[in-house]
C-alpha cells in the first residue's frame, strides 16, 4: 500500500522554552504533555546538568504498555478487554509472572500457542499478518536527535533479545515482533532496566511508551538559549521511516488491517486515514 504522510505542524515548545531558566524548564516539560510528560522532563533535566530529582517514567511506560495488552489490543482484535493486573504500578516479579503466565518463555513458539498470559493477544495478531506483511527495516538508533528513519521503539530497544531474533526470522520486522517487544519491554522494566543515558553534555535520551525521547539544550548566564527536541513519533513519520515502510509492504487486500497497523505503531499524534481516490 501507498502512503501519503502529512505530518503535523511542529510543536512551538521549543521556542516556548529559550530564555527562561533551567530550572523552570525542567518543571514545564511534564505538564505541557499528556503523554510521557515525566520521560520529557527528565530529559530536560539531564540535559541541562540537572539532578534527576526523583523522575522516573517507569510507571508511565508500564501503563502504557499493559494499556496495549489489556485494553486498546483486544478491542482491535475482537477480543474481550481485561483490567490492567493489581498492583501494576510496582512492577517487579508479580507483573513478570502475570505477562508470561508463569516463568518468562525460552521457546516463544511454545508459548504464542500456549494461551498463557499475554500469549493469545500476540498468537491472534500472528494470525493477521503473516510473515512479510507489515514489515519494516530500519537501522538502529544510533542518532538520537536526527530526524532520518531510525528504529526507534520499544521493540528496538530489545531487538537483541534471542525470542525476538526467532520472530523476525520467520515473520520479519512486522507488528508480531513489534507487540512481542512491548512484552519484552516490559519485563525488563519490571527488572529495573537503565531509563536514561547521557550521550554527552547537553544531549539526553530517555526511554518512553513508544521508543525514546532526545533532548538537546544548552543555558548560559541562567538562561536557556538552545533546545532541541526529537520525540519517537518524529522517527516513526521520518521519510522512509517504519510506517511508511510497514504499510508498504501491507497487502491492500488487508487495508481493514490499517488501525491495528497504526495502534501498534502507536503515533503520538491523532492518525486519520484517507483512501486515496481511484485513477
Amino acid at each position: 500500500m501507498r502512503v501519503a504522510i502529512a505530518p503535523p505542524v511542529p510543536s512551538p515548545v521549543e521556542a516556548m522554552m529559550l530564555g527562561k531558566s533551567p530550572q523552570e524548564v525542567a518543571s514545564l516539560m511534564p505538564r505541557l504533555f499528556n503523554l510521557c510528560g515525566v520521560a520529557q522532563g527528565l530529559a530536560a533535566r539531564l540535559a541541562l546538568g540537572l539532578d534527576a530529582g526523583g523522575s522516573d517514567p517507569r510507571r508511565e511506560i508500564l501503563r502504557d504498555h499493559l494499556a496495549k495488552f489489556c485494553l486498546r489490543w483486544p478491542q482491535l482484535l475482537g477480543l474481550s478487554p481485561q483490567a490492567l493486573p493489581a498492583n501494576w504500578s510496582q512492577g517487579g516479579e508479580t507483573l513478570r509472572l502475570w505477562l508470561w503466565g508463569g516463568e518468562p518463555p525460552e521457546d516463544i513458539w511454545r508459548w504464542l500457542a500456549s494461551g498463557e498470559g499475554v500469549s493469545g493477544v500476540l498468537q491472534v495478531i500472528a494470525d493477521r499478518f503473516a510473515p512479510g506483511e507489515a514489515v519494516a527495516e530500519l537501522p538502529p538508533l544510533t542518532n538520537p536527535i536526527s530526524l532520518i528513519a531510525q528504529e526507534n521503539s520499544p521493540a528496538g530497544r530489545v531487538s537483541n533479545d534471542p525470542r525476538m531474533r526467532m520472530i523476525e526470522d520467520r515473520y520479519g520486522r512486522g507488528p508480531l515482533w513489534r507487540a512481542l517487544g512491548r512484552a519484552i519491554d516490559l519485563d525488563r522494566l519490571c527488572q529495573d532496566a537503565p531509563i536514561s543515558k547521557l550521550y554527552s553534555k547537553g544531549l539526553a535520551v530517555v526511554a518512553a511508551a513508544r521508543g525514546s525521547y532526545a533532548l538537546q539544550a544548552q543555558a548560559s548566564d541562567g538562561r536557556v538559549t538552545m533546545l532541541s527536541r526529537v520525540t519517537p513519533t518524529d522517527h516513526l513519520l521520518a521519510a522512509g521511516g517504519v510506517l511508511e515502510r510497514s504499510f508498504a509492504t501491507l497487502p491492500a487486500c488487508k487495508a481493514d488491517l490499517a488501525p491495528l497497523l497504526v495502534d501498534i505503531l502507536d503515533p503520538c499524534v491523532p492518525v486519520l486515514m484517507k483512501e486515496a481516490a481511484n485513477a
